[in-house]
């Protein structure tokens, strides 16, 4: 008597929870996802052959413009107990009598890089429109009269004193601004700084 031969089933994978998975991640992803703002002003960094990679956290970076305007950020440190740009902030109030609400602490603390001088700092948190707050954009006081940039880093250095500098300088800015900006980095302590640049691979090429 002939064996009977059962149908042979190809296997099959329901693939239908995972569709769904997929699509409740991304779900996730984007409403919890929040982006970088953009920087105050546009920096064409110049090119070299430096591999180093600068920190992600506990950065001081100053962006030296190509009309040699100076603007800044720095982040809130490694430790999330303590928001370090709230408590800059309210440090650079007391110097110029100024007061600001809790929410503009908070806003000023999950925001970029910024320049202007510090009375202008509120109407500039205040304003919601994107276009309208890039006007208040105009740098930060570095003149001898009032040299708001070297208090700016005096009181980041008070909060985080393991912070790491980078100058951010557009290729065309005049030398003696830059200049400026590291002897009042050395006036505070500051002796050793980075320069961002853009990588510029170098191709080997053979003796002839």
């Amino acid at each position: 008597m002939p064996k009977i031969k059962l149908p042979v089933k190809s296997p099959h994978i329901n693939m239908t929870p995972m569709v769904d998975l997929f699509a409740l991640l991304l779900t996730f992803f984007m409403l919890t996802t929040s982006f970088r703002p953009q920087e105050a002003v546009i920096i064409d960094t110049p090119n070299s052959i430096s591999e180093k990679l600068s920190p992600d956290k506990n950065v001081i970076t100053i962006l030296v413009s190509k009309d040699n305007k100076i603007f800044m950020n720095f982040d809130n440190g490694s430790d999330t107990s303590v928001l370090i740009r709230k408590e800059v902030l309210k440090k650079m109030a007391e110097q110029y009598h100024l007061t600001f609400t809790d929410k503009e602490l908070k806003t000023f603390a999950s925001w970029s890089s910024f320049g202007m001088p510090t009375e202008k700092l509120k109407s500039w948190l205040n304003t919601e429109d994107s276009k309208e707050r890039e006007k208040f954009q105009t740098g930060i006081p570095i003149d001898s009269t009032d040299n708001q940039f070297n208090l700016w880093i005096r009181f980041i250095r008070l909060q985080n004193p393991q912070a790491v500098v980078a100058i951010k300088g557009d290729g065309i800015a005049d030398f003696k601004t830059v200049k400026h900006v590291m002897d009042i980095l050395q006036d505070n302590q500051v002796n050793k700084f980075n320069l961002t640049t853009n990588l510029q691979k170098e191709e080997a090429k053979l003796e002839e």
